[in-house]
């Protein structure tokens, strides 16, 4: 009985079908796939997003800066909807004084609620432009850790739909062969004569 079970899958197996075997060696494949390369992928993909969001960061950081300014104009009184719970956003003109040189007014974004008159910290690039602020290390993280986990779990998912596949298709040959089987053997079983 033991070698009964053990062994339906040697060649000496006449239920064995060539289907099964492939179905079989699939799923050690897919397996290994979703073991070792879809977490690899991941990895992989989150050490390049990692190294690109940084040097990103960098280049932000050496053409932004931060200044003090004091809100000059009047902000709307209108407030926008709310997107996805971020602070909200609103561009009004601020006045702020760099060492060493004259004041300076231009517009920026600044936090919904802000009051004419309020000092708020404001992002500019090299070219006088409100921008926003350049990412933080937690930016930088977050970023790698979401791609990193969408490209293993896409990589998981491409492995699972291939191996839907393969059985579907092994299931076919499979029933095609038992088909085959079954016309060759009922002839026997039923005392008919094939047509």
């Amino acid at each position: 009985m033991r070698s009964g079970v053990r062994g339906w899958r040697r060649r000496d197996n006449p239920l064995r079908r060539r289907s099964d075997v492939v179905e079989a060696w699939t799923a050690l494949v897919v397996a290994a796939l979703l073991l070792v390369v879809a977490p690899l992928a991941g990895a992989l993909a989150g050490r390049w997003a990692h190294d690109d969001a940084q040097a990103a960061a960098v280049r932000q950081r050496a053409d932004r800066h931060e200044v003090s300014a004091q809100v000059v104009g009047r902000p709307p009184e209108t407030m926008p909807s709310v997107e996805g719970g971020r602070q909200q956003m609103v561009s009004v003109s601020v006045r702020w004084s760099p060492p060493g040189g004259h004041a300076r007014t231009a517009t920026a974004r600044v936090p919904a609620g802000t009051h004419r008159g309020d000092v708020v910290d404001v992002w500019f690039d090299g070219h006088g432009r409100s921008v926003a602020p350049p990412p933080n290390d937690t930016m930088v993280w977050q970023h790698t850790l979401t791609l990193g986990v969408c490209v293993a779990g896409g990589t998981a998912a491409s492995v699972l739909l291939g191996h839907a596949v393969v059985r579907r298709v092994a299931m076919r040959h499979r029933l095609a062969e038992w088909e085959s089987a079954w016309a060759r053997t009922e002839p026997q079983w039923t005392r008919r004569r094939p047509a």
